[in-house]
């Protein structure tokens, strides 16, 4: 093989283990893209937590890759207790995005729902009024507390004539004549096993109304109506002459039993949404009292009431995963 010179350049002979410098490049690029690509990962571990919730909530299902091992790097290696105090300081989306570094970091975040994490948590997020009331004495940990937040009452999805108080979870209807006024939870649910309580803090009214609804449902209409169940996009339960409401009718009384009782104020009533079986049921103290709806859409539905009574209060607390038997 010969070359041949260009004019003013002097060339020669490469040996058979020389490359040239552009080459040698060429292939370090190569080695460092290559080097850079995540690995793929062979399985994940899903947030044990139920919920069909937005990106912002605490029950968002989340996968884990499992590549990142029991621990990752330094951080792998610190003790549980003071990763906790790390994590003490942090925000919600900062833990989110700390329980996926590794299983030794998840582990840690949710092995213990009383944590000082999730304590301190409560601390920051809840008002004052909240922790040391009765409003959320049936959930069991600081965890489960931080996710009713979650799906408290929205301000920004209810009626102008409500404003939800400072506590966060409890609904205030101004004295508006001839107005039925609603509101919406945060969070929706497309799939899965929800229960929540509400309860009333005032006078019923003429039409005291607790389901759920779509996001398509007015919260506000002119007018004494049962706002819940007005159209096909709610349904409801007038708590004040026990009808079951939908699409504009009554689909009979609720529960069926003869005198069956009235409710009382500051009575809480659970309500109990399956998705899977596509049923709305309700139940007053310990008393199951049987599926007022069947053949629920398979669409996002929120908690919601309805009130027509000037500065009554409306309570709801979401709990999680209904309990069976």
């Amino acid at each position: 093989m010969s070359y041949r010179a260009l004019p003013g350049k002097r060339h020669r002979k490469r040996g058979p283990g020389e490359q040239t410098r552009s080459h040698q490049t060429r292939k370090r690029k190569r080695h460092w893209k290559a080097a850079s690509k995540p690995p793929a990962p062979a399985s994940y571990l899903l947030f044990p937590l139920p919920s069909s919730a937005p990106s912002d909530d605490l029950t968002r299902r989340r996968p884990i890759p499992s590549s990142a091992g029991s621990g990752s790097g330094a951080g792998g290696r610190l003790p549980s207790r003071v990763l906790e105090l790390v994590f003490s300081y942090l925000e919600l989306s900062e833990l989110r995005s700390c329980a996926l570094v590794c299983k030794h970091w998840y582990r840690c975040l949710h092995g213990d729902e009383n944590s000082e994490v999730w304590r301190s948590l409560c601390a920051r997020s809840l008002a004052e009024e909240a922790l040391r009331t009765d409003i959320l004495c049936n959930l069991p940990s600081y965890k489960a507390k931080i996710r009713a937040f979650q799906h408290a009452f929205s301000t920004n999805d209810c009626s102008r004539n409500v404003y939800i108080k400072k506590n966060g979870f409890t609904l205030h209807r101004n004295p508006i004549a001839q107005s039925t006024d609603g509101a919406r939870t945060k969070i929706g649910f497309s799939e899965g096993r929800h229960a929540w309580e509400v309860w009333w803090e005032g006078p019923l009214g003429t039409v005291a109304v607790i389901g759920i609804a779509t996001k398509r449902a007015p919260m506000q209409c002119q007018g004494y109506v049962a706002l819940l169940g007005s159209d096909d996009q709610s349904w409801g339960w007038n708590l004040v002459d026990n009808n079951l409401l939908h699409n504009g009718e009554v689909n009979g009384s609720f529960p069926q039993c003869n005198n069956a009782p009235k409710y009382q104020i500051g009575e809480r009533i659970r309500v109990i949404l399956d998705m899977e079986d596509k049923t709305l049921a309700f139940e007053r103290g310990y008393e199951f009292l049987g599926v007022a709806f069947r053949g629920l859409p398979k669409v996002c539905l929120y908690p919601a009431v309805s009130a027509v009574y000037g500065n009554t209060e409306v309570t709801l607390v979401y709990l999680g995963k209904p309990l069976d038997g």
